[in-house]
């Protein structure tokens, strides 16, 4: 028994260490690809220009001069302003900030909410089928209409966008966990485990866990995307921020009534969700190349 442990303790970190990628050899694999390199460089941007909206915004966002109503992109204010008169450089970087907070929070908490679910229905059988119709019901509903019943519990606001998102969130991440756990628990060093008598947490958070975390850690990138297009839908339906709040959806939607007459109102958040969307996808396929070990090999 004893040489069976020692077996066992020396053929765990053999079996994680291919999943668990060094952050260098990520860093340079990442930086050989050049259209993952630009994504990386423009979101680390976009972050940056939201975290210190107060100190790099030129104006400020909710400021209204009734004299500089509709105005296109001109050398005062670069982006133009919108029917009140307000700087729509200041409101979209300010609006980004609001977009990728409600975004990442739906991305976080749906993540590991739908990450539990799926690992667990992977590690106990028992509670697989329970789980996973459990995720069904939750996969029969979009979370435009889910967003549509918070906002009429709760009222519209950005709390009825996360809980859409968290919502929409958690049945496809749980999918995707479980999908990875079983492979992994097919694996001989997870029987070898249970034999020896190794606790059900550790063989959960240490062998099931680390091996499949890359692989949620991937899809939770290339969702992050799709979340925030979500949530800017649900905004720009009028569930989400509400007036005079700086969101990117909810300015899209506040500029349509203008479409003919100063397009630069709704054309230019909507070209900022596009291009945040646009550079997550990408750097999501990128991160998905780099960290999946199938496609390694």
């Amino acid at each position: 028994m004893s040489g069976e442990t020692t077996t066992m303790a020396g053929a765990a970190p053999a079996e994680t260490q291919p999943v668990l990628t060094s952050r260098a050899g990520v860093l340079r694999r990442l930086a050989r690809d050049k259209v993952a390199f630009v994504a990386a460089l423009f979101l680390t941007f976009v972050v940056i220009m939201a975290a210190l909206a107060p100190w790099v915004s030129p104006y400020d966002p909710y400021f209204t001069d009734l004299t500089k109503v509709m105005q296109p992109p001109n050398e005062v204010n670069w982006f133009g302003t919108d029917s009140t008169g307000r700087d729509i450089l200041s409101r979209i970087i300010y609006g980004t900030r609001t977009t990728l907070l409600m975004g990442l929070a739906g991305v976080l908490i749906g993540g590991v909410l739908g990450a539990v679910l799926g690992l667990l229905a992977a590690f106990y059988r028992r509670l697989d089928g329970w789980i996973m119709r459990l995720v069904d019901i939750m996969l029969a509903f979009p979370a435009i209409l889910i967003g549509l019943a918070v906002a009429a519990i709760f009222g519209a606001g950005i709390t009825s966008v996360v809980i859409a998102l968290v919502f929409a969130a958690v049945p496809t991440v749980a999918r995707v966990a479980r999908g990875a756990a079983i492979g992994i628990m097919s694996q001989e060093f997870m029987e070898a485990g249970r034999v020896i008598g190794v606790s059900d947490f550790t063989l959960l958070w240490r062998y099931l866990t680390l091996n499949c975390i890359s692989t949620i850690f991937v899809y939770l990138t290339l969702r992050f995307g799709q979340v925030i297009l979500i949530g800017s839908t649900l905004s720009f339906l009028g569930m989400g921020a509400q007036p005079p709040t700086a969101e990117l959806g909810m300015m899209a939607s506040q500029g349509r009534d203008f479409l003919f007459l100063a397009p630069h109102i709704a054309t230019i958040p909507s070209m900022a969700i596009f291009a945040i969307v646009l550079a997550a996808n990408l750097l999501g396929d990128a991160l998905r190349d780099v960290l999946d070990p199938r496609l390694q090999q």
